[in-house]
């Protein structure tokens, strides 16, 4: 069936697929984009690839976290702004609620619930999604050695620590360089100066601060969810001295074993912080923000390959960004390789997703099912490699 790009539909069925992604969506931002290929390119094919390419590039190009902004964009393209706003809040509010009830049994009972079963059976079945994507999307992205070479280069360059936003930059200049050497306009990236922004100080922490706090993240930071641990930690262990390197080190566990954005680690740092009010402030704090950037650049995606120089510079992140899912996917298969076991899920998930249609939400939610069921009878650790 030939993609349906740019046909409308209700808002409806935004919050359901975005709502049930909320709840399966595991594995981290590339985990997360794949899953959503298969959904709206694959199986809906409300556009085609070339299309979801372009926004994810659009999405690298501004702050907040990407996987989130890609189901706005998604729904903006779908549904218009109410598309947006329902497919954006479908995505984030399963993962808050779920993070807000371990937030809860974290300060009630001073631990958080073990989730490492569960991700013994999920990780490798987000790897073989994730790879999925990455050959359907390399048709698209890699348009000539050029765009190949950047591709490479980001995997490259990924692996030996390059952050991601000047890799991004980089691979967008090349390809402008290359193709438009005499007419190329200059480039203004947004750079590590927009993270000088500062909240106020002060101790204790209430809850406009604590706004301020995740707002300025949600509004600033560019990278994975990793990247936004650390910017927290300049802020509310360092400076404001308000959470300790321990509860950080525990938000970052909570994150890892529940599906969604890992941005959703917001509130479980603001219940610990202020209880109910705080989760609810800082939850919208983060991602406020991503609200306001999806609608402000969404008129603007489609009259990027109107001219040369900007479908240039498009290009060039694009097949950055690809090489950087690469990336992000190699250290994640060697994590998820733990024994055979592990292998074995990942080669059965394979060769269902080869042999059939099952939606890769299914899949996720049978391999966590499988990794559990190990851990149960004690079959984790056979076989280590």
């Amino acid at each position: 069936m030939p993609p349906v790009e740019g046909r409308r539909g209700p808002v409806g069925e935004l919050v359901r697929l975005f709502g049930r992604l909320g709840v399966t969506a595991f594995g981290g931002p590339a985990a997360h984009i794949a899953m959503m290929h298969d959904e709206v390119v694959t199986r809906r094919t409300w556009m085609d690839d070339q299309r979801f390419l372009d926004l994810i590039g659009v999405t690298n190009l501004i702050p907040g976290p990407n996987s989130t902004e890609m189901t706005m964009h998604i729904g903006n393209e779908r549904a218009g702004w109410r598309g947006l706003v329902a497919a954006g809040t479908a995505f984030i509010l399963p993962a808050s609620l779920i993070v807000l009830a371990l937030a809860w049994a974290y300060v009630r009972y001073g631990t958080t619930p073990a989730g490492e079963w569960l991700l013994y059976g999920v990780k490798p079945v987000v790897v073989v999604v994730i790879v999925q994507a990455l050959l359907k999307l390399g048709r698209a992205a890699v348009k000539d050695w050029l765009t190949a070479a950047v591709a490479v280069a980001a995997v490259g360059a990924y692996v030996a620590g390059v952050n991601e936003l000047p890799l991004l930059g980089a691979g967008a200049v090349m390809v402008l360089a290359v193709r438009l050497p005499r007419s190329s306009p200059l480039l203004l990236l947004p750079g590590a100066g927009w993270l000088a922004a500062q909240a106020a100080t002060g101790d204790p922490i209430g809850l406009g601060r604590l706004f301020v706090v995740f707002a300025k993240a949600g509004a600033f930071l560019y990278g994975s969810g990793y990247v936004l641990l650390a910017f927290l930690e300049g802020d509310l262990v360092d400076r404001l001295g308000v959470l300790s390197e321990g509860r950080l080190l525990d938000a970052v566990a909570i994150g890892q074993i529940t599906p969604g954005p890992l941005s959703a680690t917001a509130t479980f740092i603001g219940y610990v912080l202020a209880g109910l009010p705080g989760a609810v402030v800082a939850t919208v704090g983060i991602f406020l923000p991503s609200f306001f950037f999806v609608a402000a650049i969404g008129p603007l995606v489609r009259r990027i390959r109107e001219r040369a120089w900007t479908e240039a510079l498009l290009d060039g992140v694009n097949a950055a960004a690809l090489g950087l899912m690469a990336g992000v996917t190699a250290v994640l298969a060697g994590d998820a390789a733990a024994d055979l076991l592990a292998v074995g899920i990942g080669a059965l998930a394979a060769l269902v997703l080869w042999k059939t249609k099952l939606a890769t939400a299914w899949l996720v939610v049978g391999g966590g099912a499988a990794g559990v069921v190990a851990g149960l009878v004690g079959a984790i650790g056979w076989g280590a490699i």
